[in-house]
């Protein structure tokens, strides 16, 4: 995913990782959005995760019409899911021993596991679809599949 800094036709040189921005961007919103209590997750439930993955999506919103003059579409949101997905199995193989690599710290793993989360509630809100009744139902038909009862 790529991220144009500049409102400028971009020249060679220009154009800089999105991921690196996005990050420092995030953190700063963040910081200046709430008092550093609130930045910790204490038992959050499933419609709070989506209450706040809304807002900061709507906060990425501004920046992509700084930047891009409009707001990223919904297949571009994907994409950008599909590309932290992807990086979840590279960082899964290194955590495993499978891939060669010097970073022995879990922190990358674990952002990306919750960005991932992130996406896939932004993207059902987008697409309007109830992630609350979908992944309801994906349960219910699986523990069906496989005859688990939890009553």
């Amino acid at each position: 995913m790529l991220f144009i800094a500049s409102n400028k036709k971009p020249r060679f040189g220009e154009v800089f990782l999105f991921e690196a921005v996005r990050t420092v961007n995030l953190e700063w919103l963040l910081k200046t959005q709430q008092p550093e209590s609130q930045n910790k997750m204490k038992n959050t439930t499933f419609d709070d995760m989506i209450k706040r993955s809304i807002n900061i999506r709507e906060k990425y919103h501004l920046l992509e019409e700084k930047h891009h003059q409009n707001q990223w579409s919904v297949e571009e949101d994907a994409l950008a899911f599909l590309t932290d997905a992807g990086l979840i199995g590279r960082l899964t193989m290194s955590q495993q021993g499978r891939w060669p690599t010097d970073d022995k710290d879990l922190s990358q793993l674990k952002h990306k596991l919750g960005e991932c989360i992130w996406w896939i509630v932004v993207l059902s809100g987008r697409m309007d679809i109830d992630i609350n009744e979908a992944v309801d139902t994906f349960l219910i038909n699986a523990e069906k599949r496989l005859n688990i009862n939890l009553k």
